[in-house]
């Protein structure tokens, strides 16, 4: 008899408490890999949802929703689980260039995405 063979599982740690998580699927707009937890903002033209970057012009610099999976968009865009409502921690977020931790909590929070 072999040795059983042991593996640990962390999961990821996106959720920070009990407020009721509502999720939909959005499309990720071609061209990026992202990490669950980065912060989306969508693109008014087409509704598909970029890494949000404060100095975009084309809607995405407001954020909108988080990542829940991973996603890899680099051959085209891909539909993807979005978090709408929850409590998430800050320190598992992506933010894109320009965006901080205290604009994205002020901008999700109307939209019952509390970060802590």
């Amino acid at each position: 008899m072999s040795n059983p063979e042991r593996k640990t599982y962390l999961p990821s740690q996106l959720s920070a408490g009990d407020f009721p998580i509502v999720m939909d699927t959005g499309v990720i707009a071609a061209g990026q890999k992202l990490a669950r937890g980065a912060v989306l903002g969508q693109v008014t033209t087409t509704s598909e949802y970029l890494l949000c970057k404060a100095a975009a012009e084309d809607g995405s610099q407001t954020p909108a929703v988080i990542l829940d999976q991973d996603v890899d968009t680099t051959d085209g865009a891909k539909s993807a689980p979005i978090r709408l409502t929850g409590q998430v921690l800050g320190s598992q977020l992506t933010f894109g260039e320009g965006l901080t931790l205290a604009a994205a909590k002020a901008a999700l929070r109307p939209l019952c995405l509390f970060i802590r």
